[in-house]
């Protein structure tokens, strides 16, 4: 968003992701921040894209069951979402301007996809350290969606973005530093590609680095548009 250009209106972020925090921010946008408690694992999808849009709605839908409860309190104004897959207080936390005019939910999630096989958070070191060899002289795939909420007319837009990237070989030590410090086990199949560690064996990514990231910009800013 252009800098000189009024925000004329609210965003929620359902996210506690720094990466996303710092992209949407990155973008010129004032948001508040929550986050969506589902079971993720309740939801299972064959397709990596029908997975992550359903999750993404789920997240969506969680949300909204959130704020209603806040705005049984409050005034409504219309508002946008942005919720990942984290848990936080439901009372939003500031990022910017207060008194916007509308609102929007923008909900997100993400996988990745290597040798055709969908994969989510590691469930253990184990399988971080399984996930991270196996990109080493390899290529994975990050399958991320935008899920946009208009909380006043309840129009709902949504779409994925798919980036491929491609590693040189990794080396067993980087591999041990990233699991004895943990952040691998947080995210979609172990994957930081801006982690410093790991960006060196980064051979070429493609499509955009914010959708490996976790929050595509253009896919984002055309949501809105849409439902504006």
């Amino acid at each position: 968003m252009d800098s000189s250009t009024a925000q004329e209106f609210k965003i929620i972020l359902g996210s506690s992701s720094v990466a996303r925090k710092k992209i949407l921010a990155d973008m010129g946008f004032e948001f508040t921040t929550m986050s969506a408690d589902i079971d993720e694992k309740a939801i299972r999808k064959e397709k990596p894209e029908d997975l992550v849009m359903a999750l993404a709605e789920a997240k969506a839908n969680a949300i909204v069951g959130k704020l209603e409860n806040v705005e049984n309190q409050e005034d409504a104004k219309p508002t946008l979402v942005i919720a990942a897959d984290t848990v936080e207080s439901v009372q939003p936390k500031h990022h910017g301007k207060e008194d916007a005019e509308p609102t929007l939910l923008i909900t997100c999630d993400q996988v990745v996809v290597y040798e055709g096989v969908i994969r989510e958070k590691p469930s253990s070191k184990e399988e971080a350290r399984e996930f991270i060899k196996g990109y080493s002289g390899g290529c994975a795939a990050t399958v991320s969606s935008v899920l946009v909420t208009n909380l006043s007319t309840g129009v709902r837009k949504g779409d994925w973005d798919k980036v491929e990237i491609h590693f040189h070989d990794i080396p067993e030590q980087i591999v041990d530093d990233l699991i004895e410090e943990g952040n691998v086990l947080n995210v979609a199949g172990g994957l930081i590609i801006e982690h410093p560690l790991v960006l060196p064996y980064v051979k070429e990514v493609v499509g955009g680095t914010d959708s490996v990231m976790g929050l595509p910009k253009e896919l984002t800013k055309r949501l809105i548009k849409e439902v504006l």
